[in-house]
């Protein structure tokens, strides 16, 4: 059962400055860095949430810490479980590790290698399981069905959507105090747990901001869904280089939240996103993964109007291979 106090599960901004609290000493405050370059390129002042930071490279520290400190000593010691393609399992595994509790993660067998070797890294089981073939839900399901651990979902839960929301906090919080007032943001979507969180929070400071998911092309699940009113799902067999956002469906509870506060989405293709991650680099001297670089992609080219506007661009994990940094940067 959801564990925040709210009827319809929905959290609110005191439960995100609940779990900002929760988090001190743990999740990093992490920069929202300006590139007067990347700012030149694109037409617009940008400005960079950098993830890429955080103690395992990625948001997820945010939600998995919220979702696991809550947890009673009695299903602590039941151990967790969590299925991922990288970054919430490391997430998990290294929340896990530091409360001292079993951890297993469902992982398919092609997430990057350095996503899987992190979470082993971390302690965690890896269970490794066919992306195309097999249910990472359904393997989960057999697992605690035999050992009782809990499930830490990686979104669509709202003690994992207020901790992602956190990181919406510190850009309100660094904001306020450089006088910046933000016409845009723009967020990597996969379930929608990070795009839900941030969005409560923004829109708490400030309710007239545009609010946009970015996916990959053939992913845009969320922007598909903002435009019928209904949760669409992805076809099956479409493939991108942003293991992080690979989802069939938004969140239930996401997608109730992102309903409500989204402006709309926009899909980018394998070559957008690596020419953000050269942009990044090149501009910023930023390494960013795949799926952390959606959202700059999304801006960079054009997919959402910043043109002489202030834009926030979350750049949500750094956890990338090296082969395919270096494809991407053009040192291949």
């Amino acid at each position: 059962m959801p564990s925040s106090a709210h009827t319809d599960g929905i959290p609110d901004i005191a439960d995100i400055r609940a779990a900002a609290e929760r988090l001190a000493g743990t999740a990093v405050r992490t920069p929202l860095l300006e590139s007067s370059r990347l700012n030149d390129r694109i037409g617009a002042r940008v400005l960079l949430k950098c993830e890429t930071f955080q103690p395992m490279g990625a948001f997820k520290i945010r939600g998995a810490w919220n979702r696991i400190s809550k947890l009673p000593d009695a299903e602590r010691r039941r151990g967790v479980i969590a299925f991922s393609s990288g970054n919430h399992a490391q997430a998990v595994a290294l929340t896990a590790q530091r409360f001292g509790i079993p951890a297993t993660i469902v992982m398919p067998s092609n997430a990057p290698a350095v996503k899987i070797a992190n979470t082993r890294a971390y302690g965690a089981e890896v269970v490794l399981y066919d992306r195309d073939t097999e249910d990472r839900e359904g393997i989960a399901a057999s697992i605690i069905a035999k050992t009782g651990a809990v499930l830490v979902p990686p979104f669509d839960h709202p003690d994992v959507i207020a901790g992602q929301g956190t990181l919406a906090l510190e850009i309100v919080e660094h904001c306020g105090e450089t006088g910046i007032v933000p016409d845009v943001a723009v967020v990597p979507c996969s379930g929608g747990g990070l795009i839900a969180g941030c969005a409560i929070a923004l829109h708490d400071a400030w309710p007239e901001l545009e609010i946009h998911a970015a996916e990959p092309a053939g992913y845009d699940d969320t922007a598909r869904s903002l435009a019928s009113g209904i949760r669409e799902r992805n076809r099956p067999g479409e493939t991108s280089i942003c293991d992080a956002l690979l989802v069939e469906a938004p969140g239930e509870l996401t997608f109730r939240i992102n309903r409500a506060h989204l402006s709309g989405g926009a899909a980018v293709t394998d070559e957008e996103v690596k020419n953000a991650m050269r942009a990044a680099f090149e501009d910023a001297k930023l390494v960013v993964e795949p799926g952390g670089a959606a959202g700059l992609a999304a801006v960079l080219h054009r997919k959402i109007d910043v043109v002489d506007r202030t834009v926030c661009v979350v750049l949500s994990g750094g956890n990338v291979d090296a082969a395919l940094f270096a494809d991407a940067i053009g040192a291949g």
